[in-house]
């Protein structure tokens, strides 16, 4: 919270004293839970998960007092609700007028989806963690969607810092481009949080569609796109001066699909809209990488859209970035292993006595990876249906139910209906904040860390 408040103190703003409040208590409460509960011993997988879903929740309870202190909310609801969006990379939002935010607020509600873009956690472990083998179980806990320690380095801290440097110079290089586009610092600063952390809050009513600007429409795609791969990739192609990109199966099937949508939209609006070329493929562009990335920015209504191009939004939410990006939703990597889990099981039927394996990148993928990621993707149309009935129960239209419960749990942060880009989740009860804060938290940590704290036989010695 320190940076917010230098930006309070920089414009002399009256939320001064409520962001100071807010660090004080934080980390009084902070000190007091370090103090009591420090200790030497190993952390296992199963305390890994616990301290990385606790944490969160922690988190977002923590980071809803700026809210509360500032007078933004007077409800606890909504400021929990606002600030896990922001941890989480979401980018629903309760607020109607951003515009009317002070600075210190406005770049909290930012930095907190810039911090929750590669984890918390895994800024403790990078920096601050002496837990031995614990590390490691925080770190499978929390990395977004793939192992990474592989990929990069045997070390488990070591592999942090990397990420997190390489987070920390695209998000500066964004900055800059942003800069050159015509935007001041503060709103380049911001919206370089929103695009490397794919979450999408913005600092204006009309979202990027504020900036009527084509050269920084274009970057933000780029950099939407560069979110939504695996940054350990670039880690490779750079220090290892190979061509990782191209070599990976993953980031092919990422870029056809991209590729594609972009191409399916465009075609679907040249058809239906008096456009010209260049802006309807940047409009396609942009709003089909921005769902496929689960980054949530907007240039247009797409209430407004043809149904087909409606659609396939809903779809790309679903897909989401590459395994290792900072996106969220099934990703890319899992549904690889799901189209060639479906051609080896179709070719078996042709050839029952075959042996057939798996394979990604020449590798042959486990078994129990398969098992694994069937299983997450049945949990993830579960819950999908299930968060649809809670929300329909609630009293929202079968659309706003579907789109709130894919915007959360996708992490996207816009749906259709009033849940789309020129409306907010203020008019959803306190009780359907509360289930879409949960299914956030689910999409975030990817299920298995939060719903395997239900299981008994994890808390027995």
């Amino acid at each position: 919270m320190l940076f917010p408040l230098l930006w309070s103190l920089y414009y002399q703003e009256s939320h001064v004293l409520a962001i100071i409040c807010a660090m004080l208590i934080t980390l009084l409460a902070g000190s007091i839970m370090t103090f009591l509960f420090k200790s030497k011993e190993t952390i296992r997988q199963r305390e890994g998960f616990a301290i990385v879903t606790l944490g969160w929740i922690f988190a977002s309870a923590f980071g809803s007092l700026p809210y509360l202190f500032s007078g933004t909310f007077t409800s606890f609801t909504d400021a929990f609700f606002e600030t896990m969006s922001g941890f989480t990379t979401t980018g629903a939002s309760i607020i109607t007028d951003f515009e009317t935010l002070s600075y210190g607020i406005m770049f909290w509600r930012c930095m907190t989806h810039w911090l929750g873009g590669m984890g918390i956690i895994l800024l403790f472990v990078a920096l601050l963690s002496q837990m031995g083998g614990g590390g490691l179980q925080m770190f499978k806990a929390e990395a977004p969607g793939g192992n990474l320690a592989e990929k990069i380095k045997p070390r488990i801290q070591e592999s942090a810092k990397i990420l997190w440097i390489t987070y920390v110079l695209l998000s500066g290089i964004l900055t800059v481009l942003l800069l050159c586009g015509g935007m001041n610092f503060f709103d380049a600063l911001c919206h370089a949080f929103g695009t490397m952390a794919t979450g999408g809050f913005s600092t204006k009513n009309l979202n990027i569609g504020y900036y009527e600007s084509p050269y920084i429409q274009w970057v933000l795609i780029i950099f939407m796109f560069i979110a939504g791969t695996n940054l350990a990739l670039y880690y490779q192609a750079i220090m290892k001066r190979n061509n990782s990109f191209w070599q990976n199966e993953e980031f092919r099937l990422y870029l056809l699909i991209a590729l594609s949508s972009v191409a399916l939209i465009f075609f679907n609006l040249i058809l239906s809209k008096p456009w010209g070329v260049e802006v309807t493929a940047r409009t396609a562009a942009f709003q089909a990488i921005s769902m496929l990335t689960t980054t949530g920015f907007a240039t247009a209504d797409y209430n407004q859209w043809p149904v087909f191009s409606q659609i396939l939004l809903i779809l790309l939410m679903f897909v989401g970035g590459c395994s290792g990006s900072t996106g969220g939703s099934i990703k890319v990597g899992r549904l690889l292993i799901l189209m060639k889990h479906t051609a080896v099981e179709i070719f078996r039927l042709i050839h029952p006595r075959s042996v057939k394996f798996i394979k990604i990148d020449n590798k042959t993928v486990p078994e129990s990876i398969v098992i694994n990621v069937l299983q997450f993707f049945f949990l993830y149309i579960m819950v999908f249906f299930m968060g649809t009935a809670m929300m329909g129960a609630l009293g929202l239209s079968i659309i706003e139910a579907m789109t709130s419960v894919i915007a959360s749990l996708c992490n996207v942060g816009f749906g259709l209906g009033d849940v789309g880009p020129t409306g907010s989740f203020a008019f959803i009860p306190p009780a359907g904040k509360w289930v879409l804060s949960f299914l956030m938290l689910l999409g975030r940590l990817e299920i298995y860390t939060v719903l395997v704290l239900f299981l008994p036989d994890v808390w027995k010695k």
